[in-house]
């Protein structure tokens, strides 16, 4: 199960359900996907096809809908 959290710009955000508990986001459009840490900080773990002005564009909506993600964790995986 991976539920989105977020879609916005073309991008959708999700969660892998039975992955890691170290706090992270994926997200997906037609160009490509990135995976995103959330903390300790938000950085860029995995990038597959996304170009920096995309990456920065994903990370700055990251940073907007930072609290909502991390609500997200905790509802849909605990913590």
């Amino acid at each position: 199960m991976s539920p989105t959290i977020l879609r916005e710009k073309g991008y959708r955000f999700y969660f892998f359900s039975r992955e890691g508990s170290r706090r992270h986001v994926h997200v997906i459009c037609p160009d490509g996907e990135a995976k995103y840490w959330l903390e300790p900080e938000i950085e860029l773990a995995r990038n597959h096809k996304l170009s920096r002005v995309q990456l920065k564009e994903i990370e700055n909506l990251i940073e907007v809908h930072y609290d909502e993600f991390k609500k997200a964790w905790e509802k849909h995986l605990g913590r």
